[in-house]
């Protein structure tokens, strides 16, 4: 292992040799050891902390979740979010997995079904989404970009069945033309253009509203861009979305799914349907913010 003498020290780390020489003193530096009255530091060693200084505490939504992310903690916001927001967006989509089974699935990594017959897919998407939503939190602050939406496509619809066959193709755009709710979307030749352009469009926004990511999602599912998982990664997207602009989130529950999907069909004549849906939904998050504590605007 190579050395360094105080001097070298304090100039790579920008501090008083006085200070450096504390440091050794009081033992600070480990692997520090002094040969007559100089002191040999290990080039690797790590700049101490300064005492007294505290470390700011996380206080807006996605701190507190980066935080209780990383440290793996249960029970708390972090915990809920994943829970419930998996569970309906899910069961909106068809899954036949209950709440209680996600929950379970998520705290103990675990299956523990009796006597029923139960999807694959399901729990495969489950775990995924579960992943996904890490994703959304790890990357928030990030310009949303056709990159990071194609990577929460192959990470949701990774390990199914449809990622088994050649002609789905998992994080790509979709290869075959397709319809929602009875409604035409995107044809898969204008489909890259017609996702460019919407985003262009969306990301020039210098503040971003609640309006303008409800507008982004009624665009993003009109152009339905992948052959399945399109309301899945457009709710984590509004997720993210709300996440970077300071903006209390939502979770579409199964009980305002056709509320939902009336504001969706309705949006381009008549916005208030899913406007309202989604301020009920942001009210009852208000509840998980207000239960663990978390301060909102």
């Amino acid at each position: 292992m190579k050395y360094l003498s105080v001097s070298e020290t304090a100039k790579k780390w920008g501090i008083s040799e006085r200070s450096v020489r504390n440091y050794c003193n009081t033992g600070r530096i480990p692997d520090a050891f002094i040969t007559g009255k100089t002191w040999n530091i290990p080039e690797n060693a790590v700049k101490p902390e300064r005492k007294g200084i505290k470390v700011k505490a996380p206080e807006t939504l996605l701190e507190i979740l980066r935080d209780e992310k990383a440290d793996s903690r249960r029970g708390g916001i972090y915990n809920k979010i994943q829970v419930d927001m998996t569970y309906n967006s899910n069961h909106i989509e068809g899954s036949r997995l209950t709440h209680d089974q996600t929950r379970y699935i998520y705290e103990t990594n675990t299956l523990g079904f009796e006597n029923e017959a139960v999807n694959v897919d399901d729990i495969v998407e489950t775990v995924n989404h579960f992943r996904c939503i890490d994703i959304v939190i790890d990357n928030a602050e990030k310009k949303l970009s056709q990159k990071l939406i194609k990577e929460l496509h192959l990470v949701l619809k990774s390990g199914t069945a449809d990622s088994r066959k050649e002609w789905f193709a998992v994080g790509k755009y979709k290869r075959y033309s397709n319809e929602v709710g009875g409604s035409e979307t995107a044809s898969p030749e204008e489909t890259a253009e017609k996702m460019r352009e919407l985003l262009l469009v969306y990301n020039e926004h210098e503040r971003v509203s609640l309006d303008d990511i409800i507008d982004f999602h009624y665009k993003f599912e009109k152009i339905h861009p992948f052959q399945d998982g399109n309301g899945r990664v457009g709710r984590l997207i509004m997720f993210k979305e709300c996440l970077k602009n300071n903006i209390v989130p939502f979770i579409i529950s199964d009980d305002l799914k056709m509320f939902y999907y009336r504001g969706l069909k309705e949006w381009s004549r008549e916005k208030g349907y899913l406007t309202d849906t989604i301020l009920t939904a942001q009210d009852r998050f208000r509840k998980y913010l207000d239960y663990f504590k978390i301060k909102y605007d």
